[in-house]
């Protein structure tokens, strides 16, 4: 079985890559041309296209090498989307105060981190399960806790847990912001490369898809 390789693709790939999120839905045209859709899945899944990043016969190697380590599709590692990696602005700097991750409640010290995606009523939110663990900052009613005393961050599942001393009280808001990684896989079990069509500027197609979990 495989398991989760905690090591990002280098983000030199990672910058020329090519995809984004997709949400299969169902669309059945009545006689009249009226339709009926219907989402598949509750949540989105990211596909990419990695080949884009190879420019030069050591940009191939490195590559080969980290499909290699990882054993084709069997292990799974960390993704940087160019245009999707964190709780602020592109180009912004994340603050405690980006998202909301939840509300206090009784006897609740946990908290998963999330991303909000629009606005209300329509906003929909991602669940983030492998935040950049340094990247992470934390409020409580507008009160910032401090990461690894107040509250400690889980980097392989995206949960927050407060000191029982710091635990949110019932009602208070709790929110985060941090940069993120997307957990994906290679979608191929072959890299199959002429060298000479690469040689004479062939574009690879080296597919990765997140993992659900």
């Amino acid at each position: 079985m495989g398991d989760f390789h905690d090591v990002r693709l280098p983000t030199t790939f990672a910058a020329a890559s090519k995809g984004g999120p997709y949400r299969p839905t169902e669309i059945l045209t009545l006689a009249s041309g009226q339709e009926r859709r219907n989402a598949r899945w509750s949540t989105s899944r990211r596909r990419y296209d990695v080949g884009f990043g190879i420019k030069s016969l050591s940009d191939l190697s490195a590559l080969v090498a980290f499909f290699e380590a990882r054993r084709g599709q069997l292990h799974g590692f960390r993704f940087r989307d160019p245009l999707d990696h964190s709780t602020a602005a592109l180009g912004q700097t994340v603050t405690a105060f980006d998202v909301v991750i939840g509300v206090g409640a009784v006897g609740v010290s946990t908290f998963q981190l999330l991303k909000a995606y629009g606005a209300a009523p329509h906003a929909v939110s991602r669940r983030i399960s492998r935040p950049v663990a340094a990247s992470v900052v934390v409020a409580v009613n507008g009160q910032v806790k401090s990461v690894g005393t107040d509250v400690t961050i889980d980097a392989a599942t995206g949960t927050l847990t407060f000191q029982i001393a710091h635990r949110p009280l019932p009602g208070d808001a709790v929110t985060a912001g941090f940069e993120f990684d997307v957990p994906v896989r290679f979608d191929v079990d072959r890299l199959d490369v002429s060298f000479t069509e690469f040689k004479a500027g062939q574009v690879l197609s080296i597919p990765v898809i997140e993992i659900m979990e």
